[in-house]
């Protein structure tokens, strides 16, 4: 999952140019392996113990970096404001958007993987541009497309139809649930990225502080659920919990903060290029080390996807040549 089309307060401090690219690798890298972590980690544990993990773990380094570093956001006259946000409101819409861009995208990431290759779930995370570019025009309206970019958002869609090949099933099977619970959890990050951009984008609330809200939230829902979610039993070994806690420290803890450093840096449309790094990424390790095949549909559909994202963002616009001297 990429957040790069939230825009973020103010920097205090701007990481070096070389920085910037290794936290933007490794994002990509971390990332994309999440699918291949999250199939080791059924192996021994059921799908909601999965979410459940990368939420509580990922809320916990997150709490260990805000007590270390205390951030605030300086504000008029350079007065630095509180570490946490005072208003009860916004913890209302941290609510929304950690349901929305964690808690059941989770959910949904794992349960599929029951009944889809770790491949094939990477390459549908890819469409999380297309999902964000429709939410954010029709439903939050923060957004407006222009026609190629319209055009973007009908060859994406055409592609995931292509992916999920609806020829193939007479019947909803369990390979065509999982393939719809991915389709679903880029739709989630949708309503995510528009209404964080909406309601939280504007606030002068600094990126770690940001992170650990939005996932210390997702955590406390996960607590909550425990008893429907978390409860069950274990086969854990020392593959399993290494899986775990990558995906919890690291790809759902210090890869927001490296996501929202890139942010700033970048701006929202390069960061975004992580969409094409993360299924790459998904499919080698899917393919290498779990040995995963791809019927002949789904590499067409993922190219028509990739295309779908190139118009949606723009990328595809002809250049105009420089006027005559």
């Amino acid at each position: 999952m990429t957040s790069s089309t939230t825009s973020a307060p103010t920097p205090t401090a701007t990481p070096g140019r070389l920085s910037i690219w290794a936290q933007f690798i490794a994002m990509g890298v971390v990332w994309g392996a999440s699918f291949l972590f999250m199939k080791v980690a059924l192996e021994g544990v059921a799908f909601g113990q999965v979410a459940w993990s990368r939420l509580v773990l990922g809320a916990l380094t997150l709490a260990v970096i805000m007590l270390v570093m205390r951030p605030r956001v300086a504000g008029p006259g350079g007065v630095l404001g509180p570490i946490l946000p005072r208003e009860p409101i916004v913890y209302l819409h941290f609510l929304v958007v950690t349901l929305s861009g964690c808690v059941v995208p989770f959910l949904l990431y794992a349960w599929a993987e029951q009944y889809v290759s770790s491949s094939l779930a990477s390459i549908y995370n890819a469409t999380t541009p297309i999902a964000t570019a429709l939410l954010a025009t029709l439903a939050f309206r923060v957004e407006k497309l222009g026609r190629m970019q319209w055009a973007g958002v009908v060859v994406g869609i055409l592609g995931v139809l292509v992916i999920i090949g609806p020829w193939q099933y007479a019947a909803l099977t369990g390979s065509l649930a999982g393939q719809i619970a991915c389709v679903a959890a880029p739709l989630c990050y949708g309503v995510m990225f528009g209404y964080t951009r909406k309601f939280l984008s504007g606030r002068p609330i600094h990126g770690v502080t940001f992170a650990f809200l939005n996932i210390g939230t997702g955590a406390l829902v996960m607590l909550v659920l425990t008893p429907v979610v978390a409860l069950g039993a274990l086969e854990l070994d020392p593959l399993i919990v290494g899986s775990l806690l990558v995906l919890g420290t690291v790809g759902t803890g210090l890869c927001y903060i490296w996501n929202i450093n890139v942010l700033r840096a970048w701006g929202p449309t390069n960061t975004s290029t992580v969409t094409y790094v993360t299924p790459v990424v998904g499919v080698i390790l899917g393919v290498v080390l779990l040995h995963e095949r791809f019927s002949w549909h789904e590499p067409l559909g993922a190219i028509l996807v990739v295309v779908g994202i190139l118009l949606a963002q723009n990328r595809l616009r002809r250049r105009r040549p420089a006027p005559a001297a």
